[in-house]
């Protein structure tokens, strides 16, 4: 069995467990991880693979062979992630231009959700550029979304006053002239995830649903051992940032497909519902089995 997960401890402890299982486990060194995911939904070039909220998404409405295993790799807060060089704020947002690397990137899809639901953005007002395509393949960008001409790069095109607005995680650059849009940012951020009553999850885990048929007890021990390394090492707060299991997921996937939705990120409605049925039918085992 194939594996691609970013964190090395929820990688020795997963790759142990199949092991255990008496399945035959490799650790496919991958960085950043998201540049596995294209491979993973695509081609099946992984069995279980760290992926993005959003790419599972995708996968589903467009019918990939891709199962949710209810396990967070990546939770973080991402209010503070829509930045900007200059004194504009998020109530300058309409009108101007906002670049992000993927229409369908995570990151972009919670902080344009934000926009609209918490700040009355007109999404369609705003002069969005991206700059690569969906890992998903048969995914694209919506009509009144453009993309930047081949070689630019969203970080030179924000620092050289190309785009008013960036939207950037991990990809931000160090430059002490960037400020965050919204104001306090990170304690809006916190507000909001105690309000919703969860994180605004980024990466969870993937499963082939070919393997999952086949290795169903492999992949239920990874479950069993990344739950466990989560457990024991969960941070304090209102809410866990590494939530685990079908009914703890729950409301970040429903929210994170709403948004998606109304952004033409996704074709078609995603319930949730249907990711847990998938996934117990796959692996031939009810939803209390996986947290839910």
């Amino acid at each position: 069995m194939k594996l691609v997960l970013g964190r090395d401890d929820l990688a020795a402890a997963a790759v142990s467990a199949v092991r255990e299982a008496g399945t035959a486990a490799e650790r496919l060194d991958i960085k950043p991880v998201h540049k596995a995911s294209r491979g993973f939904v695509n081609e099946s070039n992984a069995d279980l693979c760290e992926v993005a909220i959003v790419t599972v998404l995708q996968a589903i409405a467009h019918g990939k062979p891709v199962l949710l295993l209810p396990v967070t790799t990546l939770g973080r807060h991402q209010h503070q992630t829509l930045v900007t060089l200059g004194k504009l704020s998020v109530a300058d947002v309409e009108g101007r231009s906002v670049g992000v690397r993927s229409w369908s990137q995570t990151t972009g899809v919670w902080m344009r959700g934000f926009l609209s639901e918490q700040y009355g953005v007109d999404l369609r007002k705003a002069d969005w550029t991206t700059y690569e395509g969906s890992h998903v393949r048969g995914a694209h960008d919506p009509s009144w979304v453009k993309r930047a001409p081949e070689g630019a790069k969203l970080q030179a095109d924000f620092l050289e006053g190309r785009l008013d607005f960036g939207i950037m995680g991990n990809e931000l650059p160090s430059d002490e002239r960037i400020r965050t849009a919204i104001d306090n940012a990170r304690e809006s951020a916190e507000r909001w995830s105690k309000d919703q009553g969860f994180i605004p999850v980024n990466h969870v885990v993937g499963v082939s649903e070919a393997v999952a048929g086949e290795q169903s007890a492999a992949i239920l021990a990874a479950y069993d051992a990344m739950q466990a390394v989560l457990t024991a090492g969960a941070e304090p707060g209102p809410v866990p940032l590494h939530p685990v299991g079908f009914n703890a997921l729950r409301s970040a996937f429903t929210k994170a497909a709403a948004y998606a939705l109304e952004q033409d990120v996704i074709p078609r409605a995603v319930d949730y519902d249907e990711l847990v049925e998938r996934s117990c039918a796959a692996l031939g085992v009810s939803p209390s089995r996986l947290g839910g």
